[in-house]
């Protein structure tokens, strides 16, 4: 065998050079019966031959045996070492050429060795690239496109191949196949040739490909696609094939114009017949799939228009189907019906809706379920939807006394930031009400936890929101208890830091929970106050200009509250105030203005 391929290819070498088409045709043969025999072996003892070179002179449209050298080409480009050496040997140019054959053999074999050349080969893709291969490639399957005859669908799914070997995790390629607009062509090709497995396959991969490309949605937005793969995912049994749609489903779903075309193409009543069907399965390939339905179920949720559709009013077959995932016994489930709730809690609407409805005492029930040793993707989810349930006035009052706030207390022992930061957010949505923040701010395990967590520097969330739930408590209690709690637990040196915050909504709710303090319980704060540096802090923030108008007025209120302590007061009348607060009497904001002038006086008093 060694010694006949050794013959072969001394022979090719010789008969290429005469072009004498029927022995070339012979070689030929002899060399694909030995790369179907031992591939690997065969395409190194090609490539040492230094015959490749040859093969560029082999392929000319002329000839009848191109598509033979074609396919040894595309047959040895299977192997990952022969790539580039096939674009070294000049290969690409002439390859690219033959694509403007009429022969459909030529064709066929040519876009297999243009596709193996690519697969995972940059240096073969740029080749391709330069020699605008990929333009004729997409020209073809337009014009191929309505053609169902067996053969035309073979070359059909070659070419699709081909681009996506092409294209496949480069971003530009695949943006410049966008440009080219292949996507439409490729939507067109998936609603003809739908009964083909091997093409739809195919069309399938190239979507997966191209749908990670934010610019690929809205081609795909303008055309059926959700229709067509939501006909096609109704035909799928088998568990391979549905996963393969789901890939292409996922990564589209996050338009929401095409969210909103697959609702309407009826992709929810897929995803819920498969719940029904898999939810007692414990196969783990029913596992998967019931996660991958509930999850994109979820998904389509988070446009706002696809959201309202399937809300209907609370009155929906889809939101009263999701209900009863929340007191399912699978945790996949839950977790989808909490987050499933929580999308359709975006508008005070559909959350008064909720509310009335008893939806808050369901997701208890589900906390309930998870305090000791739970599920923390569920109990973030379940908090999620109780912070979000919150965000309407009319609901604060009834979600409160449905005991919702010593539902989620009983978290406040998790070590989970993601849980932590919902819980924080829930109470802080929830405590607009002075009788509720009373109760809440002497809770002092309640104090002292938030204390702990605005000291989280590896989760700025939690640290915020711990912050601005302690500020909460003082702003909408106005209580001298809360007050006393929060200064014995050492919270006023984090309210003090949080006034400097990036954020002026936070900077803001820290000057008016301070001013609160100094206004009701300054004795009791004013040690606090003072080693945390608070009337530096304001002196710097009336100082600097890009401080915005609200903090500047809330911290010259501020400082009229401090003038009771004679320690704090001194430190006022040592850093120049005077100066400072003078300069702002002409400020462009009159609420400033004014407040400079009755600040001014009151130092100029006091001094």
């Amino acid at each position: 065998m060694a010694d006949n391929l050794s013959d072969t290819l001394k022979k090719l070498k010789i008969t290429a050079a005469d072009r004498t088409d029927d022995s070339l045709e012979g070689c030929l043969d002899c060399l694909l019966q030995a790369l179907m025999q031992n591939n690997m072996e065969t395409s190194e003892k090609i490539q040492g031959s230094g015959i490749l070179q040859v093969f560029a002179s082999l392929l000319i449209p002329q000839s009848s045996c191109t598509a033979k050298v074609a396919n040894v080409i595309a047959e040895i480009a299977k192997n990952e070492f022969m790539r580039i050496p096939c674009v070294d040997a000049g290969l690409i140019s002439p390859l690219v050429q033959l694509l403007n054959s009429k022969d459909q053999e030529v064709l066929l074999q040519t876009g297999r060795a243009l596709g193996n050349i690519c697969y995972d080969s940059h240096e073969g893709r740029s080749a391709v690239d330069q020699a605008g291969g990929a333009q004729i490639v997409v020209d073809h399957l337009r014009s191929l496109c309505s053609k169902t005859d067996p053969a035309s669908e073979k070359l059909l799914t070659v070419f699709c191949g081909m681009l996506m070997n092409y294209s496949n995790e480069n971003d530009s390629l695949q943006a410049q196949l966008i440009n080219m607009g292949v996507i439409p062509t490729l939507v067109k090709l998936l609603g003809i040739h739908c009964q083909n497995a091997a093409l739809t396959e195919m069309c399938l991969v190239a979507f997966g490909n191209l749908a990670e490309l934010e610019s690929s949605k809205e081609q795909f937005a303008s055309t059926n696609i959700a229709e067509e793969l939501v006909k096609l995912f109704k035909k799928q049994i088998e568990h391979d094939k549905r996963e393969m749609v789901f890939e292409v489903l996922a990564p589209l779903a996050e338009n929401d114009a095409i969210k909103l075309q697959l609702v309407e193409s009826g992709l929810v009543e897929c995803l819920l017949e498969i719940v029904q069907q898999k939810v007692d399965s414990d196969k783990e390939e029913d596992i998967a799939e019931l996660k991958t339905a509930s999850d994109l179920m979820v998904l389509l949720l988070l446009g706002d228009e696809s959201m309202q559709k399937l809300f209907e009013g609370g009155k929906g077959n889809v939101f009263q189907r999701v209900l009863s995932w929340i007191p399912s016994n699978n945790h996949q489930l839950q977790l989808a019906g909490a987050l499933a709730i929580a999308n359709f809690a975006r508008n005070d609407g559909n959350c008064i809706h909720m509310v009335d409805n008893g939806i808050v005492e369901k997701l208890m029930d589900l906390l309930d379920r998870h305090v000791e040793d739970g599920n923390v993707t569920v109990q973030h989810a379940a908090l999620s939807a109780l912070r979000n349930l919150a965000i309407p006035v009319v609901n604060k009052a009834k979600m409160l006394s449905a005991g919702v706030t010593e539902a989620v207390l009983k978290f406040l022992k998790s070590e989970m930031p993601p849980v932590q930061f919902k819980l924080l957010g829930t109470l802080r949505m929830l405590i607009d009400a002075q009788e509720a923040a009373e109760q809440l701010g002497k809770n002092v395990k309640l104090v002292e936890r938030l204390v702990e967590w605005c000291e989280a520097k590896d989760h700025a969330g939690v640290m915020g929101e711990s912050n601005r739930l302690l500020s909460a408590l003082i702003r909408h209690s106005k209580s001298k208890d809360v007050i006393k709690t929060i200064v014995q637990s050492g919270g006023i040196k984090h309210l003090v830091t949080m006034a400097t915050s990036e954020h002026v909504i936070m900077q803001n709710e820290a000057l008016v929970a301070l001013a609160l303090i100094a206004a009701l319980e300054l004795g009791t704060a004013e040690k606090d106050l003072e080693s945390a540096q608070l009337v530096q802090i304001l002196h710097r923030l009336l100082a600097d200009e890009r401080s915005a108008p609200e903090i500047k007025y809330n911290s010259m209120v501020l400082i009229c509250a401090l003038m009771g302590s004679e320690s704090l007061h001194k430190e006022v009348q040592d850093l120049a105030f005077l100066d400072v607060v003078s300069k702002l009497r002409s400020h462009e904001n009159k609420s400033v203005a004014q407040q400079a002038s009755l600040t001014e006086q009151r130092l100029a008093v006091e001094s």
